[in-house]
């Protein structure tokens, strides 16, 4: 039987890279405005208050891949301003006006995990939300979050409820 430790809020310890000057240690978060998201970029936000980390917000974009008389594009306009809409009202709903301090948003034209792995790269943590549907489906991964545990350089949290 498994049974649920309380997680401590310890700052995960990376080893120095060369030519990693970095004094302070820098948590990844995906946001793409799904409820999974909101409760990863909440969990990321604690995290790095407590550990005193930067709080790093990543949304990515990509282009269709079928564009012709079908593609209807976003109320907003092109991918990328429809991209820098969802992180900022994603940041808005879960934080308010209490955003915290040392939050850095970043809007990148990619595919998510590629977005997120990149981000990570000289990261201590990278948090992403977990995609299940409900029932069985709730223990699945989504393609993502399983493309991130696999190839993060880093230790990867995945939310869900």
């Amino acid at each position: 039987m498994l049974t649920r430790q309380p997680l401590t809020r310890q700052p995960l310890t990376r080893q120095a890279r060369s030519g990693d000057d970095r004094s302070t240690s820098r948590v990844v978060v995906g946001v793409d405005g799904s409820a999974g998201s909101k409760r990863a970029l909440r969990w990321a936000a604690d995290y790095a208050a407590s550990t005193g980390a930067e709080l790093h917000a990543v949304t990515a974009w990509t282009m269709p891949m079928t564009v012709g008389w079908a593609f209807r594009p976003s109320p907003e306009g092109v991918p990328e301003r429809h991209a820098a809409k969802v992180l900022e009202s994603t940041i808005d709903e879960v934080f308010g006006s209490e955003r915290p301090a040392r939050l850095r948003e970043t809007i990148v034209g990619a595919h998510p995990a590629a977005a997120l792995l990149e981000a990570a790269r000289d990261a201590d943590l990278l948090v992403v939300g977990s995609r299940g549907h409900g029932g069985f489906a709730a223990t699945m991964l989504g393609s993502v979050g399983s493309q991130c545990s696999r190839h993060a350089p880093c230790p990867v949290a995945i939310i869900r409820d």
